[in-house]
């Protein structure tokens, strides 16, 4: 008996000293920060879930989302404020145009979100030839000038018009007759209109003259891709997993961004996600998530210097973009 309690201690001594053990010391998460284009919303649902669900983490990385602030993200990121930034489309071809040097890695929705729209009430637009000789609600962008142009002319009308600068403001004053039309994103205002009761009609951009695209860039910096390479696949792998997960469960995604941001309608963000799956805008048949095609930026490049919106670094319009391979790179995949 006394052999058998001996041999028992002597069998737990070990696990005693094991448990006396301090923990071993956790591997220190690498802090990366990413800048975001503009106020939370469901273009960035992918990366809100890779942070709240571990992903990043997972990959050694401790992601840090900034607050959005009035700088645009592509100069944040080329000053080197942030490390990653989501960057609109136009914001990226911009700084790409003017030489920055930032690099896309990645490009969120895989076709156009954008629309012109209008009061269905409205009897006397029924075309964008319509148009012709309206008001326009805007935003301040050259861009707004060529996409409406070509769609009006593409149309066969006079490609004039009145525009008045009102933001988001846009939105209520077409809702209460004040303009005649403006701009916007199907997968959030075409969202919170319907939401609101309004009726709106619209013109797809790509059904008159103007290319389709791609929305929503991941970009870094051309000095990170050199000298962090596993930082980069790193960030992007979780990136990736977060927005595929998002396509995967939209309902659980816009409860775990819904409870990351300040909502006034939570409706909205669930809403906006339901159309954002349903109308394979994150996945559409067999293309990857998130992967870039070569072609479309090729020709929105090309219709953005046609029309005078691209500049170089001293001001001067871009007549050829050149050779956009140079604008992206998605080694990150296959590393």
């Amino acid at each position: 008996m006394i052999r058998t309690l001996i041999s028992f201690a002597l069998l737990l001594m070990p696990l005693a000293a094991s448990a006396q053990q301090p923990d071993a010391p956790r591997k220190e998460l690498q802090r990366v920060t990413v800048a975001l284009d503009w106020m939370l919303n469901t273009n960035h649902v992918g990366i809100v879930v890779a942070k709240e669900r571990g992903f990043y983490e997972k990959h050694g990385l401790d992601v840090e989302i900034l607050p959005y602030s009035d700088t645009n993200s592509a100069a944040l990121l080329a000053s080197g404020a942030s490390d990653f930034a989501y960057v609109a489309t136009l914001a990226f071809l911009t700084a790409r145009a003017a030489n920055a040097e930032i690099t896309a890695l990645w490009v969120t929705m895989q076709r156009e979100t954008g629309r012109l729209v209008y009061n269905s009430d409205n009897k006397a637009i029924t075309r964008p030839a319509d148009l012709s000789g309206k008001v326009y609600a805007g935003f301040g962008s050259d861009w707004e000038k060529a996409l409406i142009g070509t769609m009006i002319r593409t149309d066969g009308g006079e490609p004039v018009w009145e525009t008045v600068t009102l933001n988001t403001g846009a939105y209520e004053s077409l809702a209460v007759g004040r303009v005649d039309f403006t701009l916007e994103v199907a997968t959030w205002e075409g969202v919170n209109s319907q939401l609101l009761g309004r009726r709106q009609s619209w013109f797809n951009y790509a059904d008159y003259g103007v290319p389709d695209q791609q929305n929503g860039y991941i970009a870094t910096t051309a000095r990170t891709l050199e000298e962090q390479p596993e930082t980069v696949k790193a960030f992007m792998m979780a990136t990736l997993a977060g927005y595929e997960w998002a396509a995967d469960h939209p309902d659980e995604a816009a409860e775990i961004l819904i409870a990351a941001g300040d909502f006034p309608n939570p409706e909205l963000v669930r809403g906006s996600l339901q159309v954002i799956v349903e109308g394979n805008y994150l996945r559409n048949g067999d293309w990857p998530v998130g992967k870039i095609d070569h072609s479309r930026l090729e020709r929105m490049a090309k219709f953005l210097a046609d029309n005078g919106v691209l500049k170089d670094r001293d001001g001067k319009v871009l007549g050829d973009p050149g050779n956009v391979r140079a604008w992206y790179n998605e080694e990150w995949r296959e590393q």
